[in-house]
This record gives C-alpha cells, structure tokens and sequence, in this order.
C-alpha cells in the first residue's frame, strides 16, 4: 500500500518542484542513489520500470527508503498496460507515471486514490487525462514539445498541473524555462545521473546536482 496518500505526494512534488527519474538493475545501486537524492532534498522519486525483474529491484528500494528516507515518497515510470500499475501498486508505488495516457490505468490508479500522471503530446490528450482524474499530467517528450507548448497550453487551461520529462537538464537556463512557462515540476533522468559517475559510486554528485536543481527551481519561481 502507498505510504502516503494523493495530497500529500502532490504537495512533496509540488514543493520540491523536481523529480529524479532513474532505473538501474543493481539494488544496492539504486539504494544509494535513491538515499543520494534524499539528502539532496527530494522527496518524490521515480524509479522508471525498464529491465527485467525492475519490480523486484524496486520492491527492495520501497522496503529501504521507508527506514533510511522516512520522507521520499518512491514511484514508479514507464507503466503502459493496467496489470503492471497494479503490480507495483502492490509493492507500495506512491504514484505511476506513464510515457502515454491509458485511461484503464487511471481506473486502478483512482481505485487506491493514488496519483497517475501519464504522458501528453497534445492538449487533447491532456483534457481527456484530467475528465477521467489526472491531477498531474506529464509533458512528453519535452525537447520536443518545448516550454512554448505548456504556455500555450495553461493559456487556455490555467488550472493544468504539469510535469515535464525528456530533455530536462539541471541547468539553471534549462529549468528557468521551464519553471517561467508554468510547469508544476521538472523530471530528471540521465542528466541528473551521468553514467560515468553512477559506476564510480559519487554519490555525493547526485546529492549536489539535486540540490542544486532544487534551488534553481525556487528562484524562478521567486
């Protein structure tokens, strides 16, 4: 079951206004980037479902995160079909995000009252998701789509919560952009987490990177 409830996560990623989204194989690897990102400040997390067995590596990371980052509300990504929400769900998901919009998924999701931000390209697409209770809706890709479209979109829609992934860098030009055009909060992935520094264990990199991603976020929004 989720350890917090949909208000309460919306308010974490709302107020740290930045989520990490990250996948690795290795549980003790993601333990500590997971525990890395916590001191940095962040307190929502995605764990992308993206390899074999991922549901078993983040199993372990919920049971771990709920002792050492009492606060990190974990998620999961990457979920497109109803069964594999429900699977992690099971495993105590505090929210699903999608790279796509299936309605069956806001059904399992609405049933728990946990949060389902799918994935958007087109402002349709956006209005459907939030008819059948998306809160959070997720711009993707971002480079793609770029922060005219979510100001083109909140023109029309001020009431539209969005997230935005792909392309996201923990920049400050990158993020002020993005923050100016109205978005709710910025997912991060690759970026946040460069290979090279994830195999030589610098933890210490991610903590700063987030942190320092965190504030940009603040001062555009001050």
């Amino acid at each position: 079951m989720a350890k917090f409830d949909k208000q309460a996560v919306l308010a974490k990623i709302g107020e740290t206004g930045m989520v990490p989204v990250f996948y690795h194989s290795d549980v003790e690897v993601a333990k500590q980037v997971v525990k890395a990102c916590y001191e940095g400040g962040v307190r929502a997390f995605e764990f992308t479902n993206r390899g074999d067995f991922a549901h078993e590596v983040f199993a372990e990371v919920v049971k771990y995160a709920a002792k050492e980052c009492p606060e990190m509300a974990m998620g999961v990504g990457s979920i497109v079909d109803p069964a594999t929400a429900a699977l992690y769900l099971q495993l105590g998901a505090c929210f699903v995000v999608g790279p796509l919009f299936n309605p069956e998924i806001a059904k399992v999701c609405n049933r728990r009252l946990v949060p389902y931000t799918p994935g958007c390209g087109t402002i349709s697409e956006v209005g459907a998701a939030q008819e059948v209770g998306c809160d959070l809706c997720k711009v993707f890709p971002g480079d793609v789509l770029g922060p005219k479209f979510v100001k083109g979109l909140k023109a029309p829609m001020p009431w539209s919560k969005l997230m935005v992934t792909g392309g996201v860098e923990p920049t400050q030009e990158n993020i002020t952009s993005w923050i100016k055009a109205g978005v709710y909060c910025v997912g991060m992935g690759s970026k946040l987490f460069p290979g090279d520094r994830v195999k030589a264990q610098d933890w210490q990199y991610v903590t700063d990177k987030c942190r320092e991603a965190i504030g940009y976020v603040k001062a555009a929004r001050s």
